[in-house]
């Protein structure tokens, strides 16, 4: 079996006249159309680089022979570019299925694993067909081709995995992981709590968030050190929208009179103060030279601009000085794109905008959107929220990496959450910390199927966020509750999915060394046995 990838049997490129098939110009080179192409060779790892252009550059195709016997046994988990939106799976080869960052292939008995490393300098897809691998590296500036001039870009380091011994496919994805991203930056400390945004929705105040604190506080004994947070979500801006989710200034509203106050509130009570804010969207004056686009919700700011880039370090400091402990960063690849995460597949761009930094790629000025905010951030921990893990791991300590749940529909729960804690789950700890979303507790939500979630969410090792409106909780699922912020505040081992290569909604789960079942659907739920099961006392 072979463990090392070998150079690519040719290679493709897209210009601003359009495609053109490169022609080998020695071992690892490839010329046309003005462009040259080179890929190294080292420690069983090929570095891409493209050489100084002053043609605008857009895309790079490479391909690979298929090097083991097809058959119809295997099956395929690729990523995602941002979110899942429960879409994430094991299928048959689909020659047209777009697989972001990676994918892995499984044929009962060997597990295969290509991708790229994290921290990519162009956006990265794999393609495969039975004959094929096809990797494609984007590398655009927004709608138009890189202008790198006499700069050579390192656009990817792409790495292969080969496993036969007796391991799971799910072992082998988190060594993949592990091979892919060198420096992974996780919280000190399991991270629990709560956040207001799936009874709220917006519509909050200072007081109901103090009220949300005393009660995140009380479901966790004073002795433990080891604080919950409690996030306060869209609403609390100058121009919030009622849950609409717009962007700065970022200043509290006639709701949220004075913000430093709050989180010291907060802290008295006994949480960790949290904030959500939109770092690319403000309603304020900025210079016309800031801004990429008028948006329904503002300015859509260039993060390409070193003052743009001055500009959202300043906020976030702001906020840090105010004292909040966590920063959920939102909204920005749907501001830098134009699209979701599900609506991206071959073309991430949908905007009809180059920046205004033509000589960088896109991923490029992504990761030093990242970075400013990261170190911006100084001690408190950042939650990346609909933007791109492969470009955040080594950045931000968490990641969410589902699109919401909800607290007004249990399907939507079952189809975002568990799918996304499944399929996501070997980026935990190798990534980032992996973020599956939030329990929301309503009336609108079935407690029997909901309370499941809550303790495979508990016991998974991931990040446990509820988001609960204290008049409606009973005392079942206030002890319920105790118990599952006693667990999740303690280190765990990250739970494993045992039937995820046959369902997108893994049932069967190995928790903390001993295999639990789940029932997600009313008509084979048997409450009592999850109620008494031994690991959850």
């Amino acid at each position: 079996m072979k463990t090392e990838l070998e150079l690519p049997a040719f290679a493709m490129a897209e210009t601003a006249d359009g495609w053109t098939k490169l022609s080998p110009a020695g071992r690892g080179r490839w010329q046309g159309d003005g462009i040259e192409v080179e890929i190294a060779s080292r420690d069983k790892q090929l570095e891409i680089y493209i050489q100084p252009t002053v043609k605008p550059f857009l895309t790079l195709k490479l391909f690979w022979n298929w090097d083991y016997e097809y058959s119809d046994r295997w099956v395929l988990l690729g990523d995602q570019w941002e979110r899942g939106f429960g879409d994430l799976e094991w299928r048959g080869i689909a020659p047209e299925r777009t697989m972001p960052w990676y994918f892995l292939a499984h044929n009962g008995k060997t597990t295969l694993g290509y991708g790229v490393k994290t921290g990519a300098n162009a956006l990265c897809y794999w393609q495969a067909n039975q004959e094929q691998i096809v990797l494609t590296a984007d590398l655009r500036c927004g709608s138009e081709g890189v202008v790198l001039g006499q700069r050579q870009l390192h656009a990817a380091t792409i790495v292969h995995f080969a496993e036969s011994l007796d391991r799971t496919a799910f072992s082998c994805a988190q060594d993949f992981c592990s091979t892919m991203c060198e420096r992974p930056l996780m919280p000190p400390y399991p991270v629990y709590g709560g956040n207001n945004w799936y009874y709220a929705y917006g519509k909050s105040s200072h007081e109901a968030i103090l009220n949300d604190s005393r009660f995140i506080a009380s479901l966790v004994p004073e002795e433990e050190t080891n604080r919950p947070f409690m996030v306060i979500d869209d609403g609390w801006q100058l121009t919030s929208g009622d849950g609409q989710a717009w962007g700065g200034p970022w200043v509290g509203n006639s709701r949220f009179p004075d913000m430093r106050r709050l989180a010291e509130e907060m802290k008295g009570i006994g949480v960790r103060p949290g904030i959500w804010f939109r770092p690319l969207v403000t309603a304020e004056y900025v210079p016309e030279s800031w801004r990429r686009y008028r948006g329904p919700e503002g300015h859509v700011l260039d993060p390409s601009i070193p003052e743009v880039l001055s500009f959202i370090g300043d906020n976030v400091r702001k906020m840090t000085d105010w004292g909040y402990e966590l920063l959920k960063h939102d909204y920005s690849t749907f501001d830098l794109t134009g699209k979701w995460g599900f609506q991206m597949k071959s073309q991430p761009n949908a905007l009809p905008y180059s920046f205004q930094d033509r000589s960088r790629t896109t991923a490029e000025i992504v990761t030093s959107l990242y970075r400013t905010i990261a170190d911006a951030s100084g001690e408190s921990l950042v939650i990346g929220c609909n933007t791109i893990g492969h470009l955040a791991a080594g950045l931000f300590e968490i990641q969410r990496t589902g699109d919401d749940t909800s607290g007004k529909s249990w399907e939507r729960t079952r189809f975002m959450g568990v799918n996304t804690l499944a399929f996501r789950m070997p980026q935990h700890g190798t990534f980032f910390s992996h973020d599956a979303d939030c329990v929301g507790i309503t009336t609108q939500v079935p407690w029997e199927l909901n309370g499941q979630w809550l303790k495979l969410l508990a016991a998974s090792g991931t990040p446990l966020f509820v988001s609960v409106d204290p008049a409606i909780v009973n005392e079942e699922q206030k002890q319920e509750l105790r118990r599952a912020f006693a667990v999740a505040a303690k280190p765990m081992p990250s739970a494993e999915p045992l039937d995820w290569l046959a369902t997108t909604s893994p049932n069967r789960w190995v928790l903390n060394g001993k295999e639990e079942r789940f029932s997600w659907h009313n008509d084979s739920l048997d409450v009592h046995r999850y109620r008494d099961a031994e690991w959850w006392k």
